[in-house]
C-alpha cells in the first residue's frame, strides 16, 4: 500500500533520515517512534503529500484516501459541529445534491414518456443504489455514535464548531477523519486532548479498522493495544521491528546492548590503528604500510549509538514531614457557574497515604474539584486539611507561572535543597532539557518545554500531599515512566487527573468519579473501572459483587452543613451515629468471614464473598477515620 523508494529528507542541519526503503501493507498498525525532532511528524506529512521529499519517492496506489490529523488543526467555519461532519463526505454530498436536483425536475417536467424523463428515472435509481452502498442512510447515525464515543453530548451537536477549545476541534477533526473511512489514517498524537473513556473507544475502533494506520503517541498502552509494529527513526535511518511498542523496547535493549559491545571493540580496533598509523608513517620503509591502514581507517563505517539519558535516572519526591492520619476532609462541598452544577454536598475524608485517581469525561468537573481543594476559587461548603499537610499543586496552566526571566537552570536550583542538587543537570536531562539548553531563559522556551520544567520544579519541592492535574502532558514516555516511579515510590498522600492509562494504572489505590454532580469512590483497578464505565461488567466481577460495591463506595448525599454554634452538637450526633453504622459493619464483616469459612476455596461464592469482604474492610477503615478526627 505504502513503498518508500530511497526516502530522504534533508533539513539545514543535515538528514532527517535518508535512503530509506520499506513498505507499509493495508491492514498494517503501526506505531512510529523517536526521539523529540527526530522527524516523526515530518514523516506522516510526507505520507500525506503535504510536503515533498528531498530525495526518492513515496508510491501509493492511485485514488488512495487519507486520513491525517495532525497537531496543529485550524477548523475555521461557523457551521453546526454536526453539520461540519454531515458535509465533509464529498460523494454524499454530490449524491444527495444531484437527488435533489432530479426531484425537482421530474416535479416540474411533463414529459413523461420522454428518453429524458426515463432517463432521469434511470439515474434516480442508481443515485439511491448508490447511496445504499455506501451507507448513505447510516450516515446521520454513524455521526451520532462517533462523536458520542468522542466524548460530545447530544446538546454540543448544534453548538458553532468556533465556539470549541482547540481541543475539542482536534476531536471534531478526527471524527471527520473516521466517518469518511481513509484507505490510511495518520494519527500525531490523537490522545492528547482525549479523556480515559474516549481513548478506550477510539481503540476499539483502530482495532478494527481495516486500512493500515501509522500513529505517533507518547501513549505506551494506546501503542501496544493498537500496533503490531514499531517503525523508529534514529541517526538518520528508520528502524523496522515487528513487535508493539513494549515489546520492541526489549528488542530494541537487547539490540543495542550487542551494538555497544560491538562499539567498544571497534573504538579498541581504531585506537590500535591510530597508533601503529603514528608509530610507521614517519619511517620510510613502512610508509606504504601506514597508508594503507589510513584507507582501511577511512572506509570504516563508525558505529553510532543513540545514548538514553533518561533509563538510568531515578528522582524521588522529598516528603516534608509525616501529617496526621487524615490529610483532607470535604464537607458539603458544592460548585457551580452559574445554572451548571458540577457537584453538590460532597463529604469524604481522605486517609494519609492514599493514592487518588480523579476520573471522567472532560467537562464534569475534574479540574474544578481540584482547584477547590486547594481553595483557589470560591466554592460552597467546607475544606479542611489535617495536622501537618503540606499542599503541592501542580495546575494544567502551571507553567504560566514560572518566571521568564530566569534561565532553566536557576528555576529548578531555587527549589532543590539537599544531596540531590548535584544531579540537577541529569534530572534536567530526564525532562528532554540538557546541555545548552539549561542556560536559556525560561521567556524563550516553547509551551510544552516550560510544562516539563514546571514538573521538574514540582519533584524537588518538598511536600506530603500532592494535587497533580495532567501532569504528563508533554511528557514522552520515558519521562513518564520517571515520574510515575517517583509517585510510586512517594510517602505522602497524591491526587491525580490523567487520561494516560498506562501511567495511572498501578499507581493508585482509589477511583474518584465524578458522576451526576456527585463523587463515586471505586476500588476498581483501572480496567476493571473502564469496563464498567463502557457498561460491561467488570473483569471477573460478577453481579453480586458489584450491587455490593455500589452500595458501599457511593459517596451519599448529607443534609447541608449546620451553623457553627450548632457544631458541637452536631459532631456529637454524628459520632453516635458513625458508632452505630461501625458496630453494624464490624458484625456484618463478622458474617462475610464466617461464609468464608464455610466456602470452598476456587468456587465463585468464595470469590463474590472475598470481594464482598474486601469492600466493607475498605468502607469501615473509612469509617474509623472520620470518627478519630470527630473524637
Amino acid at each position: 500500500m505504502i513503498n518508500f523508494e530511497k526516502l530522504s529528507y534533508y533539513l539545514p542541519q543535515g538528514f532527517l533520515f535518508q535512503q530509506v526503503s520499506l513498505q507499509i501493507n493495508r491492514g498494517e498498525k503501526i506505531g512510529l517512534v523517536g526521539k523529540n525532532g527526530a522527524g516523526k511528524s515530518t514523516l506522516l506529512k510526507l505520507i500525506s503529500q503535504q510536503i515533498r521529499p528531498s530525495e526518492g519517492s513515496i508510491h501509493l496506489p492511485k485514488e488512495t484516501k487519507i486520513g491525517h490529523l495532525t497537531q496543529d488543526i485550524i477548523i475555521d467555519t461557523k457551521s453546526s459541529l454536526f453539520k461540519f461532519l454531515d458535509e465533509s463526505n464529498a460523494q454524499l454530498n454530490h449524491i444527495r445534491t444531484r437527488l435533489e436536483e432530479i426531484n425537482t425536475q421530474l416535479v416540474t417536467r411533463t414529459d413523461y414518456e420522454s428518453a429524458g424523463y426515463l432517463g432521469l428515472l434511470d439515474e434516480m435509481s442508481d443515485l439511491n443504489h448508490e447511496f445504499q452502498v455506501i451507507e448513505g442512510f447510516s450516515w446521520e447515525e454513524r455521526i451520532s455514535e462517533t462523536l458520542k464515543g468522542l466524548g460530545f453530548k447530544d446538546s454540543d451537536f448544534e453548538k458553532a464548531m468556533d465556539t470549541f477549545s482547540g481541543g475539542w476541534k482536534m476531536r471534531a477533526e478526527l471524527a471527520r477523519i473516521l466517518l469518511n473511512d481513509p484507505d490510511i489514517i495518520l494519527l500525531d498524537e490523537p490522545t492528547n486532548h482525549l479523556d480515559i473513556i474516549s481513548i478506550s473507544w477510539l481503540e476499539s475502533y483502530l482495532q478494527k479498522f481495516e486500512g493500515a494506520v501509522i500513529i505517533i503517541s507518547h501513549d505506551r498502552l494506546f501503542l501496544d493495544n493498537v500496533t503490531k509494529r514499531t517503525l523508529e527513526i534514529s541517526l538518520g535511518k528508520i528502524l523496522d521491528f515487528p513487535f508493539p511498542y513494549s515489546l520492541y523496547k526489549e528488542r530494541r535493549a537487547e539490540e543495542l546492548e550487542r551494538t555497544q559491545a560491538a562499539k567498544k571493540q571497534q573504538d579498541r580496533d581504531i585506537k590500535h590503528t591510530e597508533e601503529l598509523i603514528n608509530k610507521f608513517r614517519a619511517k620510510s620503509s613502512k610508509a606504504a604500510f601506514a597508508q594503507s591502514l589510513i584507507k582501511k581507517l577511512e572506509k570504516t563505517e563508525r558505529i553510532e549509538i543513540e545514548k538514553d539519558v533518561v533509563s538510568g535516572i531515578k528522582i524521588t519526591f522529598p516528603l516534608s514531614v509525616q501529617p496526621g492520619k487524615w490529610v483532607l476532609s470535604l464537607e458539603g462541598v458544592e460548585k457551580s457557574y452559574g445554572d451548571n452544577l458540577l457537584f453538590s454536598n460532597l463529604n469524604i475524608t481522605v486517609g494519609r497515604g492514599e493514592k487518588i485517581a480523579l476520573l471522567g469525561p472532560n467537562g464534569v468537573g475534574k479540574s474544578t474539584l481540584l482547584k477547590t481543594i486547594t481553595k483557589k476559587i470560591d466554592f460552597k461548603g467546607e475544606v479542611q486539611y489535617g495536622h501537618n499537610v503540606n499542599v503541592t499543586y501542580f495546575a494544567q496552566d502551571q507553567a504560566e507561572k514560572l518566571d521568564v526571566n530566569k534561565t532553566v537552570m536557576e528555576t529548578v536550583d531555587d527549589i532543590a535543597v539537599g544531596d540531590i542538587r548535584k544531579d540537577l543537570r541529569s534530572i534536567l536531562g530526564t525532562f528532554l532539557f540538557s546541555g545548552e539548553d539549561t542556560d536559556k531563559k525560561v521567556s524563550v522556551l516553547s509551551g510544552g518545554e516550560r510544562t516539563r520544567l514546571a514538573l521538574c520544579q514540582l519533584l524537588l519541592s518538598p511536600s506530603n500531599f500532592l494535587i497533580l492535574d495532567e501532569p504528563t502532558n508533554h511528557l514522552d514516555i520515558q519521562s513518564k515512566q520517571v515520574l510515575k516511579k517517583a509517585l510510586l515510590n512517594y510517602e505522602g498522600t497524591f491526587i491525580i487527573v490523567s487520561h494516560d492509562r498506562e501511567f495511572v494504572d498501578g499507581l493508585t489505590n482509589r477511583i474518584w468519579d465524578i458522576e451526576h454532580q456527585s463523587l463515586k469512590i471505586h476500588h476498581f483497578t483501572l480496567n476493571e473501572y473502564l469496563s464498567y464505565k463502557m457498561k460491561e461488567k467488570p473483569n471477573g466481577v460478577k453481579d453480586q459483587k458489584t450491587k455490593e460495591t455500589a452500595k458501599i463506595i457511593v459517596v451519599e448525599k448529607q443534609k447541608p452543613i449546620e451553623k457553627a454554634d450548632d457544631k458541637k452538637q452536631n459532631n456529637q450526633k454524628e459520632l453516635q451515629r458513625l458508632e452505630k453504622e461501625i458496630t453494624s459493619l464490624e458484625d456484618e464483616i463478622k458474617k462475610v468471614e464466617e461464609d468464608l469459612a464455610n466456602s470452598d476455596y476456587n468456587s465463585q461464592t468464595y470469590f463474590s464473598n472475598l470481594s464482598l469482604y474486601e469492600d466493607k474492610k475498605r468502607y469501615l477503615d473509612q469509617l474509623m477515620l472520620k470518627w478519630e478526627r470527630l473524637l
